[in-house]
C-alpha cells in the first residue's frame, strides 16, 4: 500500500518552471511507493491564484487533506511563502515532514 503524501513545492512566480518541477516531484514521490497529492496543481486550475480570497480558499482546501498524512517539501528552489504556510500547517497538525531535493534542470 502506498504512503499518502502532500507535496509542497513552489507554484507562484515562474509558473512554467514550477509546474514542470512539481510534476518531477510527483514522479519522484511515486517512485518511492507514495501516492502524492499536490493541491497547488489542482486548485489553481479552478481558482484564481492571483485573487487573495480564492488563493486562501485553495490553501485551506489543501490543508484539509493534511491530517495524518506525510508532508514532503521539495526544496531545490527554496521555500516559497505558500510552502512555508504548508510547513507551518503540517507542524501545527502534528504531521510528519520530510525535506527532499531532486536536482534542478
Amino acid at each position: 500500500m502506498r504512503t499518502r503524501v502532500i507535496i509542497e513545492s513552489p507554484y507562484a512566480g515562474d509558473l512554467e518552471r514550477n509546474r514542470e518541477y512539481t510534476k518531477r516531484c510527483m514522479i519522484d514521490s511515486i517512485c518511492r511507493d507514495e501516492a502524492p497529492f499536490a493541491s497547488h496543481m489542482l486548485y489553481t486550475q479552478i481558482l484564481d491564484d492571483t485573487n487573495p480570497i480564492e488563493r486562501l480558499t485553495g490553501i485551506e482546501c489543501g490543508f484539509a487533506w493534511r491530517e495524518g498524512v506525510l508532508t514532503v517539501v521539495y526544496e531545490d528552489y527554496g521555500i516559497s511563502e505558500g510552502m512555508q504556510q504548508g510547513i507551518d500547517d503540517a507542524f501545527f497538525q502534528g504531521s510528519d515532514i520530510a525535506f527532499r531535493k531532486i536536482g534542478v534542470n
